[in-house]
């Protein structure tokens, strides 16, 4: 009974060892981003993600071929990643939530013509980034959109091609633009006067045709010289995008500890701050709301099964463990304790097979004697719970008073 009470405590303290660490703790990768100022971001979030939110973020290299986010997340080279509110809908992407404006920000000569979007892009030598990079698809498409084809603009692959016009697609990042020198002299493109947004001016008609798209005013002096007067032009959405299959609660827990990081996470960068739109979940996004992402919004929050779902299997799994095995070793304890008492068994035998019919009676005397010690002997190890009061051991004491009472009788 002392062994079954020790392995039942042992069972005990194991089961609420395992509840007491049942906080589960996902781990999430993060996939690093291609811009530095999102990078930058990307390693806020890590850093500031709370010790008990049940989360832990790691950030991943990028693959060493030219990947881009979405792939890379489809593919699982990622958990979550950051990308633009533009791409074409995937299956296996979802929305967490979006995180800041990426902002058209066109920069040229002072000097250049810029009446018009047409008359500022004539025969310009414009650099957009790499092909096949973000912001020079953007910038393709919004001349198509706007369909300027006959502008003879050519786009160029590097600052050593010494182009007139740098299109960007980014978030506002004031404190760069202001201290690159090869900026003096130049200043950011408008479409228009901020007050003619919603007449029907150019911005508008790019909204009309991306609706992903919104206006969006650059406040005069935001980037010294830069910025003389204020610029109106186009922003899509940064957003924090996730695998499809990841769990709900995961996300669930992500996105509230998003909302919980961004007073942190903006302090530096109040100008990437804005608030989330409280109708998110029929917002014009390129991914699907993630459902975790939907839950918290709705505030369904995952109950006490879906959120230890997974610890539980493991705490079931430990308790069928330790069953088994204070099963297995009972059975183990009862067999050693029965061989022991076989043993006794055996003794009493050979001692009554030894007295013959022509043993004397003193020899009868000793081993009566004998089987009275094994019987003492089999009490004091019932005691001690050595030997177990089952059936073995009345067999024993049964053959023990027979053995003793035939002995008895054969000396009369």
């Amino acid at each position: 009974m002392k062994f079954i009470r020790s392995l039942a405590l042992i069972a005990t303290l194991a089961l609420l060892g395992a509840l007491a660490a049942a906080k589960p703790t996902a781990e999430i990768d993060m996939l690093v981003p291609n811009l530095l100022l999102n990078q930058r971001i990307a390693e806020q979030i890590v850093e500031l993600v709370g010790e008990d939110s049940g989360i832990r973020i790691n950030l991943v290299p990028r693959p060493e071929h030219a990947e881009s986010t979405l792939d890379a997340l489809e593919k699982g080279y990622a958990d979550i990643g950051i990308t633009l509110n533009n791409a074409q809908h995937r299956e296996g992407i979802s929305t967490v939530m979006p995180l800041y404006p990426s902002v058209l920000q066109v920069i040229a000569d002072v000097d250049r013509p810029a009446g018009s979007l047409r008359e500022f892009l004539t025969n310009a030598v414009i650099f957009a980034g790499p092909k096949e990079s973000l912001s020079r698809l953007l910038t393709e498409q919004l001349i198509n959109d706007f369909e300027y084809a006959d502008v003879d603009a050519r786009f160029v692959e590097s600052f050593d091609e010494e182009p007139n016009v740098i299109i960007v697609y980014a978030p506002i990042d004031r404190e760069r633009l202001i201290r690159e020198p090869f900026l003096e002299g130049m200043k950011l493109f408008t479409f228009g006067d901020p007050a003619d947004i919603g007449l029907g001016n150019e911005v508008d008609r790019a909204v009309l045709l991306n609706p992903r798209l919104r206006p969006f005013v650059i406040p005069v002096g935001t980037f010294g010289e830069l910025t003389p007067e204020p610029v109106l032009t186009v922003a899509v959405d940064t957003l924090l995008v996730a695998r499809a299959d990841m769990d709900n609660m995961v996300i669930y827990d992500l996105y509230r500890e998003m909302l919980r990081l961004r007073p942190a996470l903006f302090s530096v960068r109040p100008e990437l701050f804005q608030p989330i739109d409280d109708d998110l979940a029929h917002a014009n996004l390129a991914f699907s709301l993630h459902p975790g992402a939907l839950a918290y919004i709705k505030r369904d929050e995952p109950t006490l099964i879906e959120r230890y779902s997974g610890v539980g299997e493991v705490v079931v799994a430990l308790v069928v463990a330790l069953v088994s095995a204070s099963v297995a070793l009972i059975k183990v304890y009862r067999v050693r304790r029965k061989n022991r008492l076989d043993k006794f068994l055996i003794e009493v035998i050979d001692i009554r097979n030894s007295i013959t019919p022509q043993s004397s009676g003193a020899e009868r005397d000793a081993a009566i004697a004998k089987i009275r010690e094994l019987q003492d002997y089999g009490f004091e190890q019932l005691v001690d719970e050595k030997l177990a009061a089952d059936e073995s051991f009345r067999i024993f004491i049964e053959l023990t008073n027979d053995t003793i009472e035939h002995l008895q009788k054969s000396g009369a």
